[in-house]
Order: structure tokens, then C-alpha cells, then sequence
């Protein structure tokens, strides 16, 4: 057992680190915030002008709200950019010092990966539920306000969502960072997989109300468990069979990036060339 302590010591003490200096950023947390704020009231003015005018519709006013409130609340627990740490040591050259690190390289990203997925969304997280599920109730305006979860069994099936949420946001971030090493630049990366995760987690539009021909493909693609999952899970838009079945679907493609991230890793390191001197 002390030897697997000792082994994940570097790994707890990069993630210690990283997250403690991410936690500094408060002044750009507190503009998120508020920007967050104005844009989760336009998108739920406009979800509620689609709902008045829809005939029927797959999930309630109220849970499309919640939607919207908890996806603002967790913007930035999406991996829609690589990690600026990574993209100045590829500029700078210093990503070829990863190599000589006494350390599982991918395990190591990763670690730093996961303090990123909960620092910087903790500190808007925190104002943004407090404001939409406390302050606007005490404003009474209930009605656009976030209700609390659908029960016992919600809260604590979200709970456990929101959990591999952070594992598999990590995982696909960390393999964003490795797909920067192999191409030099972050640019083309944050071209391509931002916007594939912006769309296809539900941050732009809750996934449920996607044409029906395209829930089966919503459901299995693996970017439904960094928002769509556990949001439907704490408004009960997902039974308790249902959300098993889901959070299973989460804990599976956490495993595929971790072990695509690793297979990338060895290959991209193992290419890996230092000009200059």
C-alpha cells in the first residue's frame, strides 16, 4: 500500500498545484459569471417562446430550464479548448522535457487535466446556483428559476454523473493536448473539437429536443455525458432505469479516451523531436 501511495504522490502534488493556482483566477471567474448569467436568461426567454408555440414537446418548460441554468453553471467544465500550459510548452519547445520526467507522461497530463475540469468551473458554479436556485425564488420569479432535483435518488444519480463527467471531460481534453504536440498548434484542435462539443453535449440546444430520427446517435455519441447526461438525470427526464443504463454509457467512453489518450501519448512522445540548442 506505501508503494502505491508513493507512486501517486507527483501526481496528487500537480494536481494540488494546479488546482490551488486556478482558484487565483477570481476576477475572470466573476466576469464569466455575469456573462453566463445574460446568456442563460436569453437562452431560456427563447426556450420558453419555443415551448409556448411547440404542440408537444419531450421534456417539460421547467426541465429545459434547469437545463440551461446547470449547462451555464458548468460552461467551462466542457473541453471545447486545449490547455494554455500545454500550448506555451509546444510553442517554447519545453514539451520535449516531458519525456525525461520519472513519470507516466499521460497520467501526469491528466492529473493537471482534472484540476483544470474542477477548479475553474467551481468558482462559477457556486454564485451561478446560488443565484438561480436561491436568489430568483427569493425575487419570486420561480417560474424561471432552477427547482431542485427531482428527487433523492436524482440528486444522487447526478451526483455520480457529474463525477465522470470530470473524468471523461479530462480524458478528452488530455487527448486535445496530445493532438497539439503531434500538430505543433492548438489552433486547428480548437477549430474542430470545440464546436463538435459545443453542439453534440447540449450546450447550444438541450439534445432531447433534436429531431427524433437523431436521439438513438444523441444517446450513444460520447459528448452527451459532459451535459446532456446528468442534467436530464437531475430534472428527471431520465428514470432511475434509464439513468443507470446512462451513467454506464459515461463510465465506457471514459475508458475509451483514457485509452486512446494513452495509445496517442506513446506514439506522438515517441516522435517527438527538439530542434535548435
Amino acid at each position: 500500500m506505501s508503494a502505491v501511495v508513493a507512486a501517486l504522490r507527483p501526481y496528487q502534488a500537480v494536481f494540488k498545484a494546479r488546482f490551488t493556482l486556478l482558484l487565483q483566477y477570481r476576477a475572470a471567474a466573476f466576469a464569466g459569471f455575469v456573462t453566463q448569467c445574460w446568456w442563460g436568461g436569453i437562452k431560456v426567454m427563447v426556450l420558453a417562446a419555443f415551448f409556448r408555440s411547440a404542440r408537444s414537446t419531450p421534456m417539460t418548460l421547467q426541465q429545459a430550464i434547469d437545463y440551461v441554468w446547470l449547462g451555464q453553471a458548468f460552461l467551462t467544465l466542457l473541453p471545447w479548448s486545449v490547455d494554455p500550459d500545454t500550448v506555451r510548452m509546444v510553442r517554447s519547445g519545453d514539451v520535449a522535457y516531458e519525456r525525461l520526467r520519472p513519470l507516466d507522461t499521460h497520467t501526469f497530463w491528466y492529473a493537471r487535466a482534472l484540476a483544470r475540469r474542477i477548479a475553474t468551473p467551481l468558482l462559477r458554479a457556486i454564485p451561478m446556483v446560488l443565484t438561480a436556485g436561491v436568489l430568483f425564488h427569493a425575487l419570486g420569479m420561480s417560474r424561471w428559476a432552477l427547482s431542485a432535483p427531482a428527487g433523492v435518488q436524482a440528486a444522487v444519480l447526478f451526483l455520480v454523473s457529474m463525477v465522470l463527467v470530470v473524468a471523461l471531460s479530462a480524458a478528452i481534453g488530455t487527448l486535445m493536448d496530445v493532438a497539439t504536440v503531434a500538430a505543433l498548434s492548438e489552433r486547428g484542435v480548437n477549430a474542430v473539437v470545440g464546436p463538435i462539443v459545443i453542439v453534440f453535449s447540449g450546450s447550444l440546444v438541450p439534445l432531447p429536443l433534436y429531431p427524433d430520427w437523431l436521439q438513438p446517435a444523441m444517446r450513444l455519441q460520447p459528448f452527451a455525458g459532459l451535459i446532456d447526461t446528468p442534467f436530464r438525470i437531475y430534472g428527471g427526464h431520465l428514470g432511475a432505469v434509464d439513468a443507470v443504463v446512462a451513467l454506464g454509457r459515461q463510465a465506457v467512453w471514459v475508458i475509451v479516451f483514457v485509452l486512446l489518450g494513452r495509445w496517442c501519448m506513446t506514439r506522438v512522445m515517441a516522435r517527438l523531436q527538439a530542434q535548435g540548442g
